[in-house]
């Protein structure tokens, strides 16, 4: 069930890129001061929120195994973080090579890249942290603390070209069709995470059960 489930979510996200790059290369017409390369916007603000979106979910089930020790909720912020981490590298990527079109630099030290930069390598530090903690409980406790230490950067993030005078360009008003473009990649890059988390969370499952057999072997 599980396996057809994602199927059919791959299937939706299939058509709707496809929905989604007609409207966006072909029916949305070029920005008056960007020409077409302001298109990028339609994958680089979905990603951003999509990782946003994953990193508040991961915060939560932190919380949720603090507050009652049950390991699934472990699973899945580890599996979550982990598709955000891969969302959080998309929003890099495309916004620096935004960037470099319509600024003509790659990088620039202001409050929001930097805050940006800072959260990718928090939260990057949180997979290492795992992996080098070998005892299941202490892994998960110390894990779930320092996820919800690395959330406090996100709405920093979110914030940050509002609070200080950044290079990058303050929130600005779309024509509906742009907007409606904009939700429609977020709607596919929603379920495309949804489809992410869940073939991680299996193979985290997969993970424990090797870990408890190999466990149980030692103690033989």
């Amino acid at each position: 069930m599980r396996n057809k489930l994602v199927y059919i979510l791959g299937a939706l996200v299939a058509v709707l890129f496809v929905r989604n790059l007609y409207v966006i290369l072909n029916v949305l017409p070029d920005e008056a001061n960007q020409g077409a390369m302001y298109r990028i916007m339609f994958f680089h603000i979905p990603s951003w929120w999509t990782a946003g979106l994953a990193l508040t979910v991961a915060g939560v089930t932190s919380g949720l195994y603090l507050a009652t020790g049950k390991m699934k909720y472990d699973a899945i912020s580890v599996s979550v973080t982990e598709v955000a981490v891969a969302f959080l590298c998309i929003g890099m990527t495309t916004g620096m090579i935004w960037a470099r079109i319509i600024w003509g630099i790659w990088w620039t030290w202001d409050a929001r890249l930097t805050s940006a930069l800072i959260c990718v390598l928090l939260y990057g530090g949180y997979l290492i942290l795992r992996n080098g903690i070998e005892d299941p409980t202490s892994r998960a406790r110390i894990s779930a603390a320092f996820n919800i230490f690395a959330f406090v950067d996100v709405p920093i993030v979110w914030y940050s070209i509002r609070w200080w005078r950044t290079q990058h360009p303050q929130p600005m008003s779309l024509p509906p069709e742009m907007w409606s473009a904009l939700l429609w990649n977020w709607l596919a890059l929603i379920l495309l995470m949804i489809i992410f988390i869940k073939m991680r969370l299996r193979q985290e499952e997969m993970r424990r059960e090797v870990d408890g057999l190999r466990r149980l072997a030692h103690a033989i």
